[in-house]
Order: C-alpha cells, then structure tokens, then sequence
C-alpha cells in the first residue's frame, strides 16, 4: 500500500533524513519508532507532502505521490494526526470531524453522517456537540484521530497519539485502532514512544536513529537488537 524509496532531506545542511526506505502490507500496522531527533516527524512529514523531499519517492497504491502538496497527499489517501493536537476550539467535536469528512463527502448532510459514524466508533458520540475545547486530553487525541480518518485514507499517519495519556487510556486507545483497522481496513503508520503500544499494535518495526533506519522487522526481534538497544531502549 506504501512504498518509501530512499528518501533524504536535509536542511541548512544537517541530514535530517538519510536513504530511509519501508514499505506497508496493506492492512497492516508498522510503527516507526527511534529516540528524539532521530528523524520520524520528518519522514512523517515528507510522506504527507508537508516538506519536499531532496531525492528519494513515494509510492500509495501504485501513484508517485513524492513531493505533492498536502491537500493533494490527501486527495490521493493520505491521513494524518499530529503530535500536538489543534482542534477548531470553539466549533463541537461533530463540527470538527465534519470538517474533515467534507474533504470526500460534498453533501454537507454525508459528511455528517460519516463524522457521527466515526464518533461512534471511537466512543465519543455522547461527546459530539460539546465544544472541542472543553475536552480532556485522551478525547482531544480520539478527535484527532476522528479527523484524520473523517478524510477516507487509505494510509493514516498516527504521530504520537499516545503522549501523555496514562496506561488504561493508552490500552483504550489501542483496543480503539485494532477494532478501526479491521472495520475501515486501514493502513497504519505510527510513530510513538510508548513501547506497550507500539508493542501490542505492530505487526513490524522500522528503527531510525541519526537520520537513519538501523533496524527493521517483528516487534519481537527489533526489542533484542543490539544495536536498538544501544541506541534508543538502553541496556
């Protein structure tokens, strides 16, 4: 569903990026993981055409996506969220999920329907016309995750949707993406610190450290590497 071809980029000449290349089964879940500065927020950020590549590509289901606009990453099934979530505070969290479903649905009564649908399914329905900004930060990260998906992906990005939320809403949230998976058939990248998420929710592992990926594989074998262990889950 994904393929990432040696991308690289570097900015005032520091290589934030270096040849990172993985590609995403359809239907799986991959995380990418590595310590801070090792360059996931870029690589997230170069897939989804907020930065441009200096060489390397993209490829979503087929289609050369490499360098296009976000709007147009989007058109073409890209979904993301972001480390810091920034919801349209003073419009309801129905409001703000429609918002994102109008991106495939025109018909303001179809994105609606979409957005309650999505709502329900992450447990937030009860919450739909309360304003965004009266929400905890576990249900801030939901709607966020209801944004993204309100686009109608065929990959979704998650950047650190589990910051700051304490172990059962970490395990909520988990069980929330297992059961999305399988009802939207999504594919997911997912960049995150949390390893008890990480652990139970991939099915693969990409390392980066330094700009580079170090490792790649079953979570099981990627927590043994040596080299993992050396330079981001210490000895």
């Amino acid at each position: 569903m994904l393929q990432v071809f040696a991308l690289t980029k570097s900015f005032q000449g520091v290589r934030a990026v270096r040849d990172v290349s993985f590609e995403l089964a359809r239907g799986t879940i991959v995380a990418l993981v590595g310590p801070n500065g090792a360059g996931k927020t870029t690589t997230f950020n170069l897939i989804a055409g907020a930065i441009r590549p200096d060489s390397g590509k993209v490829i979503l289901d087929g289609r050369d996506i490499t360098g296009v606009r976000q709007n147009r990453a989007c058109d073409a099934g890209i979904g993301r969220s972001f480390q810091i979530v920034r919801p349209f505070n003073r419009l309801s969290v129905l409001e703000n999920v429609v918002i994102g479903a109008l991106h495939r649905h025109r018909s303001p009564r179809d994105a609606t329907d979409v957005a309650k649908s999505i709502l329900d399914s992450l447990g937030m329905y009860d919450k739909a016309h309360r304003f965004a900004q009266s929400l905890t930060l576990p249900d801030k990260k939901r709607l966020e995750v209801a944004r993204a998906i309100a686009t109608g992906p065929k990959v979704l990005l998650l950047d650190e949707v589990m910051a700051g939320l304490r172990p059962p809403e970490v395990d909520a949230m988990v069980d929330t993406l297992r059961r999305l998976r399988e009802r939207l058939d999504l594919t997911i990248l997912l960049t995150e610190h949390v390893m008890r998420a990480v652990m139970a929710l991939s099915q693969r592992i990409v390392v980066m450290h330094h700009g580079e990926k170090i490792c790649e594989g079953p979570p099981n074998k990627v927590v043994k590497d040596p080299l993992v262990l050396e330079s981001y889950l210490g000895h």
